[in-house]
């Protein structure tokens, strides 16, 4: 089917359009060939640099529109000074207005224009656009600042066309050249597209979602703390060798579920290189993430009483005024950026009950009692009485659950509690037994979790696997037992194939080190038992 507008067109049809200036038609066949490739029933398309109609026309009469479509053009049309911009405003619209479709007409200068539409979609007013063609200016740095507000308003799967990306009036290096913007445009968003055309138009589809950027005053109702002025969620973990594996599938998982800009801070408590290449690799090609190693201080209490402890020296490490403490045993299972948002309502510590013991053990004074794999940490408040909390840990190196009792007695009566949807436990094991503590427990609140923590040993003792009270026995997933019984656990194995360390889980050293723990288990078992026998 030939879709080039012709003179007989114009004629039939009613269009008014300069012959001499048809600088659009010979583009048609291959616009024709990326239209399937749009797949919204009513798709929206902007126009900047629209002349008299010529491509908004043919756009809007074609198959892209067959079952609706609209169009939003720019132009400053001289800014009505002369005769020649009148006449092409007159033009367009009635042009526009033959088709029988939706169109708006923007009379202003590519920036004011895209601004004016970045303010009424952080409004709600509009939608994001599916096909975009930029033609405005023919300067590198005009270029550029149209592709960078019309890339913020194009959805996911949006065709980008530049037109005169080749053009032969001026050089390709040239500031009066629109090749060098595209190609600065394109390498700040390299890996968000893809490119399906560069012949004398560079055509992009785009990889990632709409996003503005930025919100005005007076928008309508948004949360305020997404990452609209910039802000990242900031995720902390600590890692060493042992548990550089499943950190990295705690990492990947947040990024698999995330719609925000992340940061991950990872305390290094001896990760070798490989490990930091397969965390680095994990999220390689997710341009909203980054990743940061910061080695353990020296003179910290991680240095001195092992790695466990790297939990309270992250408090003074971490380059941030609030972040969000992860174990390395956690997954999760949806975005954390609502948690990231909760209101601490003034308290330093957001944080979960702990399923196993929610009001404390023997060894802790009896009231509420938090699990400190998920923590929801103020930076600025709680710096303010760190050595006070060096100094508890230091007194309570032997405690039952070690640091994490250190945290319930600094933080007595100072914490927020939180929906247990952000930290799981106990699933399929302890958190199916009944005591009056953990009755009393919103437990229903992790009947679809956010984050699923899987608390308990790597490798389980012996007599803990053969406690008939409680079956499955807790363990991780990777440990030997395999979390036998967990809701969670083939969700955990099957994010973890998603990772670099995929293949590493079948390797002969992973079986060899799972076949060594359980001897290890048994051998344990028998001396205890030779001991107590023998006394």
């Amino acid at each position: 089917m030939d879709l080039t507008i012709t003179v007989a067109d114009d004629e039939t049809k009613g269009y008014r359009f300069t012959e001499t200036q048809d600088w659009f038609s010979g583009n048609i066949p291959l616009w024709t060939s990326f239209m399937p490739l749009v797949t919204t029933p009513n798709p929206r398309i902007l126009e900047i640099g629209s002349w008299e109609g010529r491509s908004a026309i043919f756009l809007l009469t074609s198959p892209l529109c067959a079952n609706g479509g609209s169009i939003v053009c720019i132009d400053h049309f001289d800014l009505f000074a002369t005769p020649a911009g009148k006449e092409r405003h007159e033009k367009i619209l009635h042009n526009l207005a033959l088709t029988g479709r939706p169109f708006r007409v923007i009379e202003k200068f590519s920036v004011l224009g895209l601004m004016d539409l970045l303010e009424e979609a952080t409004k709600g007013e509009t939608a994001g656009f599916d096909w975009l063609y930029i033609d405005g200016s023919h300067r590198a740095d005009d270029t550029f600042l149209d592709a960078e507000l019309a890339w913020r308003l194009a959805n996911e799967g949006a065709i980008i066309i530049f037109d005169d990306y080749l053009w032969g009036v001026q050089p390709n290096d040239s500031l009066y050249h629109p090749k060098p913007g595209v190609d600065a445009f394109m390498k700040l968003h390299k890996d968000e597209f893809e490119i399906i055309s560069s012949t004398y138009q560079m055509v992009l589809r785009k990889k990632t979602e709409m996003h503005i950027g930025f919100l005005v005053e007076n928008s309508a109702p948004v949360d305020v703390r997404a990452d609209a002025f910039g802000y990242s969620v900031n995720i902390a973990l600590v890692a060493g060798a042992s548990y550089a594996m499943p950190a990295t599938v705690t990492i990947h998982s947040i990024v698999k579920h995330s719609s925000r800009r992340v940061t991950f801070y990872v305390i290094d408590c001896g990760l070798s290189a490989e490990d930091k290449d397969r965390m680095m690799l994990s999220v390689a090609e997710k341009p909203n993430v980054s990743l940061t190693f910061i080695p353990l201080s020296n003179d910290g209490l991680g240095a001195s009483l092992g790695p466990v402890w790297a939990k309270i020296d992250l408090i003074d490490l971490l380059p941030v005024e609030r972040a969000l403490y992860l174990d390395a045993d956690v997954l999760a299972r949806g975005d954390v950026g609502r948690l990231w948002d909760v209101d601490l309502d003034g308290k330093p510590l957001g944080a979960c009950p702990d399923v196993g013991f929610p009001l404390g053990h023997e060894m802790t004074e009896h009231g509420p009692y938090f699990n400190a794999g998920v923590l929801l940490m103020d930076l600025t408040r709680i710096r303010r009485e760190v050595q006070k909390l060096r100094e508890i840990s230091k007194s309570m190196v032997s405690s039952k659950f070690v640091e994490q009792d250190v945290l319930n007695v600094h933080f007595r009566g100072a914490w927020k509690s939180l929906s247990l949807e952000w930290n799981a436990q106990g699933l399929g094991t302890y958190a199916e037994l009944h005591t009056p503590d953990r009755d009393a427990a919103n437990l229903h609140e992790m009947a679809n979790p956010i984050l699923v923590h899987f608390t308990g040993p790597v490798s389980p003792s012996l007599p803990s696997v053969l406690n008939p009270y409680v079956q499955p026995c807790v363990s991780k997933p990777w440990g030997y037992a395999k979390a036998r019984g967990h809701p969670y656990a083939e969700e955990w194995w099957a994010t973890l194939e998603e990772t670099p360390w995929a293949d590493w889980i079948k390797s002969e050293e992973y079986c060899a080190w799972r076949d060594r723990e359980k001897e290890k288990a048994k051998t344990q078992a028998l001396n205890e038992f030779d001991r107590v026998v023998d006394v």
